[in-house]
Order: C-alpha cells, then sequence, then structure tokens
C-alpha cells in the first residue's frame, strides 16, 4: 500500500519561532527545552528546523539548554527496554566506552537535543549518564562544574539555571520530562542510590540520590493547576511555559507530602 500523505500542520523554522514568541518566550532569556518532534506535525527540515527556531526565539544574546543524557551508559543488570542475557553484563561492564561529551551519543531524550548537542559552538556538561548541553552567551556558566557525583542537584547546570532566573519550555513534551523537578529532590530528605557506570579507568560505581519520574505528571498537574503557566501550542505541539525556581519551589513542597515510597526508587546496586 503506498504510504499515506501526512496531515500537517505544515511546520516551518518560522512558524515556530512565531509560536514560541506568541507563548512568551523573550529574546536573550535562558530556556530549558524538553521536546517532542513528533507532536509538532509536518516539520519542514525536520530537527534542524525547531532548533533554527527556537534559536531565531531566543536571539544572539539568549542561550538554549536541552538534557542531552546518556541513559545507556549504566549497569546492564539493569536495563529493561530491553534486558540483556546475564552472561553477557561482564563482558558489557569491561568493554563499554566511557563518557566523552565531544562524542558520547545521547540517549533516550529525543532528537533535537542530540541536535543541539552536535550544533557548532555547543557546550555540554562533564556528568557521563545527566548531561545538558547549551549554545548562547551563558553556556559555559551553566554547563562548566557539572560534578560526576551529582546528577541533578546543587552542582548540576539545574541549580544554575534556577539561579539564571531560566524558564521551562515543555515543547510537546509532558511533566513526566521536567527535569527540574529532581533538584527539588536533592533538597529533601530521601534515600541514597549505588549506581554503576563506565569511568576513565574503568568500571566504578558512585553514590549518590536516589531519584524518580514517578508522579512527576501528577505533580506537573498540581503545579499547573496552582502556579502561572504559559500555555499555547507551537505548530500541533501542547507547550508550557514557566520559571525553573517556580517550579522547584512547588516541588519541593509538594514532594514533602507526596514523595514516592522508598520501595519506588531505584535499589542500590550491590
Amino acid at each position: 500500500m503506498p504510504t499515506p500523505p501526512p496531515t500537517g500542520p505544515l511546520v516551518t523554522r518560522d512558524t515556530i519561532a512565531e509560536g514560541l514568541r506568541d507563548l512568551g518566550v523573550r529574546p536573550g532569556e535562558t530556556l530549558l527545552v524538553h521536546s517532542s518532534l513528533s507532536s509538532l506535525g509536518w516539520v519542514c527540515g525536520g530537527q534542524v528546523a525547531v532548533v533554527q527556531g527556537l534559536l531565531d526565539a531566543l536571539g544572539p544574546d539568549g542561550t538554549l539548554v536541552v538534557p542531552t543524557h546518556c541513559g545507556d551508559l549504566s549497569d546492564p543488570a539493569r536495563w529493561s527496554r530491553p534486558p540483556v542475557p546475564e552472561e553477557w553484563w561482564d563482558t558489557i561492564r569491561a568493554t563499554m566506552p566511557a563518557y566523552d561529551p565531544r562524542v558520547s551519543p545521547s540517549f533516550g531524550v529525543g532528537v533535537i537535543p542530540e541536535t543541539v548537542r552536535t550544533w557548532p559552538g555547543a557546550l555540554r556538561s562533564a556528568h557521563p549518564q545527566t548531561s545538558f548541553a547549551a549554545i548562547g552567551p551563558r553556556a559555559t556558566g551553566i554547563v562548566d562544574g557539572h560534578a560526576t557525583d551529582c546528577r541533578l542537584g546543587e552542582r548540576s547546570p539545574l541549580a544554575r539555571l534556577e539561579a539564571l532566573g531560566a524558564r521551562v519550555l515543555l515543547l510537546g513534551a509532558g511533566y513526566g520530562s521536567c527535569t527540574c523537578f529532581h533538584l527539588a529532590e536533592y533538597r529533601i530528605p530521601g534515600p541514597l542510590t549505588r549506581e554503576g557506570r563506565p569511568g576513565p579507568h574503568g568500571w566504578e560505581v558512585v553514590t549518590d540520590v536516589s531519584i524518580t519520574s514517578e508522579r512527576f505528571d501528577e505533580l506537573g498537574h498540581d503545579f499547573e493547576r496552582d502556579r502561572p503557566v504559559a500555555l499555547g501550542t507551537v505548530g500541533a505541539a501542547r507547550s508550557r511555559l514557566f520559571p525553573v525556581a517556580d517550579a522547584v519551589a512547588y516541588a519541593e513542597r509538594w514532594l514533602a507530602v507526596h514523595r514516592p515510597r522508598e520501595d519506588d526508587f531505584p535499589h542500590p546496586a550491590a
């Protein structure tokens, strides 16, 4: 059977930039973007046009930030999508390439962040599993100093974004993708976890705060009900815009009451 034609809407670099301005994106600001290309419609130029539209809306004085996480640089014993045979685990641990911010591809965050990662002039933070990439005049201050034993806490780009007055753009993405909620997890008492990953000198195990995005959709629903969130569409994508600081402060209060039980967190590696 022939492939059916796209149903649209037809989206271009210019209509993306226009939609972002209508939503409230301001030239010169710093924007943390979580995105879904497929939600936008039929984009002429694909993910490249989306990044161009974001940069057009921000202008030369603005800074674009995206998550470029590498969830695949982790212990194969915990893989489930898909799992691998147990007899492979030791070989995988021994041969998995260590993180290199210049070449390690992002994993599980979509094609738009991966496009930003490889964009001319983009900078990337140092954490092997939860890095961020940034383009713009504030990029260095945001990505530098990301501690390799602090995924999404005070020594991560999230805390820098909060201090800079950055905003979050959910571009067709839901609150389950909202990484700044994790910064709140670091600020309330919670369990620790031990995570295995490839390091510069072989396999290493690092202790960090245990985090989970379970109930982030519910948290986001309550946040949007109680706090100002700009709502609109960019192309066909339902989009949201709000300050990082507002989201983190609300999440600290919400998680203190609704935080998942300890059994819901990842268990420490052996």
